[in-house]
């Protein structure tokens, strides 16, 4: 079986799919119900998750893009 992408690059994919997951898991709380609930607005849900898994979408690019030097 040809193995099209080199070992490094598969272990970048996988860093960066655990930094997108980690800034999804950042934008998860409770949700605003039938009682008004202040923290939907939170810097961590509105700012920080959403950069993390901004940079972690970056970082995928990159990760498939990358070419290793050659020997």
């Amino acid at each position: 079986m040809k193995q099209y992408l080199p070992k490094l690059n598969l272990i970048l994919i996988a860093v960066s799919v655990a930094v997108i997951v980690l800034g999804f898991c950042l934008m998860a709380g409770e949700p605003s119900g039938e009682v008004y609930n202040p923290d939907i607005f939170s810097f961590r849900r509105i700012t920080v998750g959403p950069m993390i898994s901004l940079a972690g979408f970056v970082m995928m690019i990159i990760a498939i893009l990358y070419r290793p030097k050659k020997k």
